[in-house]
């Protein structure tokens, strides 16, 4: 056991008797990273937006399979060209503030996170709204510029959640510490480490939420959060390293949560760029690289393979296959597209511990077939810069990125069109491969023009198809969800798109 893994752990048990007088019903969630602000409107990071989902509420959200449920919005309609929805809108909800919630409040709140002059991070959540229609109190219509299928999964983002009108207006660009949502907790403050809610005894569910007060704290190191639940002090932790999976479990007090997620894992390689740009060299890059091994060595085998462009989890996916391990094909492949002696290549990635492992055995994989691999890491503002900073394809400068994708719509859209469509090339959005196919465009376009679920799977089963044929990726896992609680903890989770969660019945025995 490591030597600060073990201080931290003996400080944490010596305060376990005072923790023991902690009230059962407070909670406290120990995190890898302090948030980054309280404006759903206004955050990338999943931490920070699975917070804010404990105070706001959407017309519709997710559920831990990532399946729509009717929120605040009770039902919907929507016209067959995808171009118009009307929400019929729970009655007798209020926000922390007093506020009523209502057709005008939903407008507001859309109306604010889609304007442009609000630079508001999440503005693309709304880019294709034309206008939002108040019919009466408890009925809104949202009319489109153009078909949009997956409207009703994009709105439960935890970036299209609601926010009170009167807290925008009181507070303007500061209701990002002033926040005033619907739902079940509700804000008390804000630390540069700590975030503290109590219930919203207003709650329009009666008699919920039951556990009294909720805490996130930040703990960067791995060990000071498990030392945390160890002792008493946090009641749920994420993530758990997955080679420390085996130091919790031994724990008679605690639980290991362990499910698949939709985070997938690939190498986005730029297509525009030779040698990337044959598609021999990207599919004798997938089969040099032994997927199971990469499993099992990365992620102390808390992974599966990813056997399609997304997935298992969002709607719409359809198992493609494998790339097997092969190194002589790989190497055949190389010599047939004129690198018999392999080539040069930089790996670009973060610079955490377990993207650097990642990226590390790949090095080592492809330098068996002659692929001499530099890795660099990049601190997360410096690669955000270089991903998006980028007015044309020619000014990229990564040519393959070791890079992670999931989509907290739960739909094959934001699985598929903001890594795989042409008009979604940086700085738009995430296809950091300048991957751009006809079939693969059409195709996508066809999954927004209806609301239909068999027009829709039968389009994103032609993305699937067409993408993994072209192979713009090294295909490589689906992480696992990873994380640790009190055994006194009931209602807790990991969503699949890696965002804690707690139902509002959920109980701290």
């Amino acid at each position: 056991m490591p030597r600060l893994f073990s201080r931290l752990l003996l400080a944490a048990m010596l305060s376990a008797a005072a923790v023991s007088a902690r009230a059962a019903g407070d909670l406290v969630v120990g995190v890898p990273d302090n948030l980054t602000g309280l404006d759903p409107a206004d955050l990338n990071d999943n931490i920070s937006q699975s917070a804010v989902r404990l105070m706001f509420e959407g017309l519709y959200s997710l559920d831990r399979n990532m399946k729509l449920v009717p929120t605040l919005a009770e039902s919907y309609d929507a016209n067959e060209t995808a171009t118009e929805f009307v929400f019929h809108l729970r009655k007798g909800v209020t926000f922390h503030d007093g506020a009523p919630f209502n057709a005008a409040a939903v407008k507001a709140s859309f109306d604010r996170a889609g304007d442009p002059v609000n630079h508001l991070k999440r503005q693309s959540l709304y880019v294709m709204i034309a206008h939002t229609d108040v019919v009466d109190d408890y009925t809104v219509k949202v009319v489109l510029k153009y078909p949009f299928g997956a409207f009703v999964n994009d709105i439960a983002h935890p970036g299209a959640l609601i926010v009170s009108p009167k807290s925008v207006q009181e507070y303007g660009k500061e209701v990002t510490r002033h926040p005033s949502g619907t739902g079940p907790y509700q804000f008390v403050s804000w630390s540069a480490d700590t975030l503290k809610m109590k219930k919203n005894e207003h709650y329009w569910k009666p008699g919920l939420p039951k556990i009294d007060t909720l805490t996130y704290r930040g703990a960067p190191e791995n060990g000071a959060r498990i030392a945390m639940l160890q002792a008493g002090e946090a009641q749920f932790i994420y993530p758990v390293p997955p080679e420390m999976i085996k130091v919790v479990e031994n724990s008679a007090n605690i639980k290991v949560f362990n499910e698949p997620s939709i985070l997938q894992r690939f190498v986005s390689l730029n297509n525009l760029r030779k040698p990337y740009s044959d598609i021999r060299v990207r599919e004798a890059l997938n089969y040099a690289i032994d997927k199971q091994a990469f499993i099992k060595v990365v992620f102390s085998g808390y992974a599966d393979p990813l056997e399609s462009t997304m997935p298992p989890g969002l709607a719409f996916y359809v198992k493609q296959g494998s790339w097997p391990y092969d190194p002589a094909k790989a190497k055949a492949l190389l010599a047939e597209a004129g690198y018999p002696n392999g080539f040069d290549m930089t790996l670009t990635g973060p610079v955490n511990t377990l993207a650097q492992r990642g990226m590390q055995f790949i090095q080592q994989q492809l330098a068996a077939v002659g692929v001499r691999v530099k890795v660099e890491p990049l601190e997360a503002g410096v690669l955000t810069a270089k991903e998006f900073n980028v007015p044309k394809p020619e000014d990229a400068t990564i040519t393959a990125l070791y890079a992670a994708w999931s989509s907290s719509t739960g739909d094959a859209d934001w699985g598929s069109r903001p890594i795989l469509y042409t008009k979604s090339w940086p700085p738009v959005l995430s296809n950091l491969a300048w991957y751009s196919d006809p079939v693969t465009d059409a195709a996508i376009e066809e999954g927004l023009s209806t609301t239909d679920p068999k027009i829709r799977a039968g389009a994103y089963a032609k993305v699937q198809a067409q993408a993994w044929k072209d192979v713009p990726w090294i295909i490589l896992a689906v992480e696992h969800n990873l994380a640790a609680y009190s055994k006194r903890l009931t209602g807790a989770y990991m969503r699949p798109d890696q965002q804690f969660s707690l139902e509002p019945d959920a109980t701290l025995n």
